[in-house]
């Protein structure tokens, strides 16, 4: 027993997660009438569900109650590459989600749900949501609601709040980060409850939807990475991009890979940007703000994810409702960094635009957690990666404004 407790303890969470969806494959095939083994994947989605309003509400308004004043006008350039970029991976994910119109098995049963009539229902919809008392949006898992009110909240007490209580609520939103971590470290026996619940209904069938949601969360991140950026850095430089984009796929994108941490790769970012021959003053604050705010492949899984969970109710949503709902993708990944699994529990935020209720859009989360170990990977390569592309080409195009040699192909 004590040599299982010290191999749990030294093994990464990774791999747990894979040994859980092991175990989890093996007792729905050969005992699928075990279903109590199925409630450790309620209370795992459960405990998200519980704690994931709380968590936008707190690192939203601490994000803005903490915000430089001085970062817009020094880093305009790069900041509208970040915003900029991560709009455009989501808009990529929808036209992805209508090429490749893709529906899951989610782990538990849930009806069918109607169709928003129009882009202007769904938009009086939303505002009605957006004003809902905010106890109530908290309570009832409202995201856009919560949203605006973290919103209001954060700019208010930006103008109000002493260092004090700047500190306090930082430390605040710390405090519920480490509870999000915490409620993760239990994702291996939720994940072993949700595939065996998910296996024991449908069989091995499963994985099959499960696997063509990741080759369209991956190619449609591929994509994001060999094209659409390149191609900004080509508009923005006049230069071929390609020798810039793969050398930060080669330094940045692999360590970040099996990092899975845009936070833990910036020591490397550094270093390739020192390399690069950047300004210290700016890439010392524009990476690290890129860890935050550029966020094209947590706009990817968001969009998609959401469209999928749609799809999945049998909510046929039109291309600019699902646009709106990009934007909102893009605004949720920009609120995800820092957060353990932040992508998949702003899933909800997006599809709360289509009317979906929290506990259906949990349950995608839930999807979301059983493929997270290859989506997570290649979500974070294509975030960090890009935080140093972004970084150099708006130095580059300064550059190139006072006529210094560019150092591309």
């Amino acid at each position: 027993m004590n040599m299982f407790i010290k191999f749990w303890n030294k093994t990464s969470l990774i791999v747990k997660i894979v040994i859980g969806l092991l175990i989890g494959t093996v007792l729905g095939l050969f005992c699928p009438k075990l279903t109590p083994v199925a409630y450790l994947g309620s209370i795992f989605t459960g405990a998200l569900k519980g704690i994931a309003p709380v968590l936008v509400l707190i690192l939203v308004s601490a994000s803005l109650i903490n915000a430089n004043e001085n970062i817009g006008s020094r880093f305009r350039t790069v900041i509208v590459l970040y915003l900029g970029t991560t709009f455009l991976g989501s808009a990529v994910a929808v036209c992805a989600s209508f090429i490749f119109p893709l529906t899951v098995q989610l782990p538990a049963s849930t009806a069918q749900l109607s169709s928003p009539s129009g882009l202007f229902d769904v938009i009086k919809n939303l505002l009605l949501s957006i004003i809902e008392n905010p106890v109530k949006a908290i309570a009832g898992g409202n995201f856009i609601g919560i949203l605006f009110w973290s919103v209001m909240l954060g700019l208010t007490l930006k103008k109000r709040a002493g260092d004090g209580l700047k500190n306090s609520i930082r430390e605040l939103a710390d405090a519920v980060n480490d509870i999000v971590r915490i409620i993760i470290q239990f994702a291996p026996f939720g994940v072993l409850g949700l595939v065996f619940e998910a296996v024991s209904q449908n069989g091995l069938s499963i994985f099959y939807d499960y696997g063509k949601l990741i080759l369209l969360l991956v190619g449609t991140m591929l994509f994001v990475a060999l094209v659409v950026n390149p191609f900004i850095v080509a508009l923005a430089l006049r230069k071929n991009p390609y020798p810039l984009v793969f050398r930060c796929i080669r330094e940045s994108a692999v360590t970040a890979f099996f990092t899975r941490s845009s936070a833990a790769n910036i020591p490397a970012n550094m270093k390739l940007c020192e390399d690069l021959g950047l300004d210290k003053n700016i890439y010392s604050v524009s990476i690290p703000l890129g860890a935050t705010i550029n966020m094209d492949g947590a706009a990817v899984v968001i969009t998609i994810m959401s469209l999928v969970c749609a799809r999945t109710l049998g909510i046929e949503v039109s291309f600019p409702v699902a646009m709106l709902v990009s934007l909102v993708g893009t605004l949720g990944a920009c609120g995800s960094s820092g957060v353990a699994g932040g992508s998949l529990l702003l899933i909800p935020l997006a599809c709360s635009v289509l009317g979906i209720p929290n506990e259906a859009s949990m349950q995608m989360v839930s999807v979301g957690f059983i493929i997270n170990v290859i989506q997570d990977s290649f979500e974070t390569a294509l975030n960090s990666s890009g935080d140093v592309l972004l970084t150099a080409t708006a130095e580059y195009r300064e550059w190139k404004k006072q006529g210094k040699e560019i150092p591309l192909g």
